[in-house]
């Protein structure tokens, strides 16, 4: 996502920062290139233009000329530009007596039916609470079935239904079988067109008259780039829609769907999709989103998904070890298997300030067949081997590569590499832990306030 916008936009502020002092010219020369750069990565043109004024406005004044970091401050003035165009982030609106009901539309095949499986996994797993999905998509059996699955998958209630029945109808009775058996939530998967049509939105707005729903989010597919927008448009023309739940983003490199949205709706982006699995969704926080298109990282997601993966108390017992230098294969085997949990190689990087678009040069493929060949190496290992890597000889880690379908080499490389680790650490661990306990610390608040 936004891979080939952060590419073109690190070209033109590394020029910028080169330069030292910049003139009017300077700066006029280099908002046509960002400007060129959005619509290239697909954004609304009166967006682009839009932003592009606003940091002309800012920039044009004799502050930047005569400041002794120019370039430092027009990537200042673009990234309050994509702020502004993005707007805050916007949690769902639970706050009402239950049970709430989230109607989700969209046309077809903007992932409507998945998102309404993943946005049930998140309600209940990081909000504690007990969703209801509820297939209104009578016209495509196929939807019913996927939502059945999904609800199987995840442990979660379907309601029962069949293709017979009036759309509307289902959703009453989907909020009545809620409230009836203390069900918090009701998630109601809609029907949809290939485009939108009059008798869509005729059976949609019958439905919100009659239950009034307390959020309508719209489901769009950020791969169609600004036709996305324009569907956001009809949908929030006809419906008043509450919010967007933009759909793979992990499949488009330009991205310019996520900026444009917020400005030409007005309406805030809610969620993001980056992935086919069920906790592929994301809340959309702008101004996390500006620092990635900017290269500036994204620490918060980072510390997110970590704190996903491990607790505080195995992050105590983990220092505990590093401290009295008992951290060993066994440890470091369950710290990869962290890792790979916490998606590829690639998309963690480019949450690490500083490094942006060399990320994009990293190929996950070759970097997880490398993981994998780690982990075969020490599953090849005994017990006591993994606990004690210095009792590794010669004949031992002969054993080990013919287990593991490596070379002695290999294994020697990456006993080195572990020892050198494990000296790091510990050195990092005299400080008393508190970088450990810090982080374990904050993921914990994290956990307990998802929308931080």
């Amino acid at each position: 996502m936004f891979e080939s916008l952060s590419g073109k936009l690190e070209g033109t502020f590394k020029r910028l920062r080169n330069r030292g002092k910049l003139s009017e010219s300077d700066i006029d020369e280099a908002l046509k290139e960002i400007r060129d750069s959005l619509l290239e990565a697909d954004v609304n043109l009166q967006v682009a233009k839009d932003l592009c004024k606003s940091v002309k406005d800012k920039a044009s004044g004799s502050e930047i000329i005569k400041s002794l970091t120019p370039g430092q401050m027009v990537v200042k003035y673009v990234h309050d530009a994509l702020l502004e165009a993005m707007g805050k982030h916007e949690a769902l609106n639970l706050k009402f007596a239950p049970p709430v009901v989230i109607m989700l539309v969209g046309l077809q095949g903007s992932g409507k039916t998945t998102s309404c499986g993943k946005l049930a996994r998140y309600l209940r797993d990081e909000l504690k609470r007990r969703p209801l999905l509820v297939p209104a998509d009578v016209y495509r059996p196929a939807a019913i079935d996927q939502l059945k699955k999904l609800g199987s998958d995840l442990g979660i209630e379907v309601l029962n239904v069949s293709t017979d029945e009036d759309p509307v109808e289902i959703a009453k009775r989907g909020e009545a079988h809620a409230k009836a058996t203390g069900l918090d939530t009701v998630i109601l998967d809609t029907a949809g067109r290939l485009q939108i049509d009059n008798e869509l939105m005729d059976e949609l707005a019958e439905i919100v008259e009659t239950i009034d729903p307390h959020e309508i989010l719209l489901v769009a597919d950020a791969m169609t780039g600004q036709e996305a927008v324009n569907v956001a448009k009809g949908f929030d023309e006809l419906l008043e829609i509450d919010g967007l739940v933009l759909t793979k983003l992990d499949g488009d490199a330009r991205g310019g769907a996520a900026l444009s949205m917020r400005a030409v709706t007005d309406k805030p982006i809610k969620f993001i999709g980056v992935g086919e699995k069920l906790d592929a969704l994301e809340l959309f926080h702008p101004d996390r989103m500006a620092g990635r298109i900017l290269g500036m990282g994204d620490v918060m997601t980072l510390i997110e998904k970590a704190s996903k993966q491990i607790s505080e108390e195995e992050a105590k017992k983990l220092e505990k070890k590093i401290k009295k230098a008992e951290f060993n294969l066994e440890d470091f085997h369950s710290q990869l298997q962290t890792i790979k949990s916490m998606g590829s190689v690639g998309d963690m990087m480019k949450m690490i300030p500083g490094i942006g678009a060399a990320a994009s040069k990293i190929d996950d493929s070759k970097a997880d067949k490398e993981m994998s060949r780690v982990e075969a190496i020490i599953l090849s290992m005994t017990p006591k081997e993994r606990q004690q890597p210095e009792i590794l000889d010669g004949s031992r880690r002969q054993r080990i590569a013919k287990g593991s379908g490596t070379s002695v080499e290999e294994i020697n490389r990456l006993i080195k590499q572990f020892n050198d680790m494990r000296k790091i650490m510990k050195k990092f661990s005299k400080g008393g832990g508190k970088g450990m306990r810090g982080m374990a610390n904050l993921a914990q608040t994290l956990r307990r306030n998802p929308g931080m």
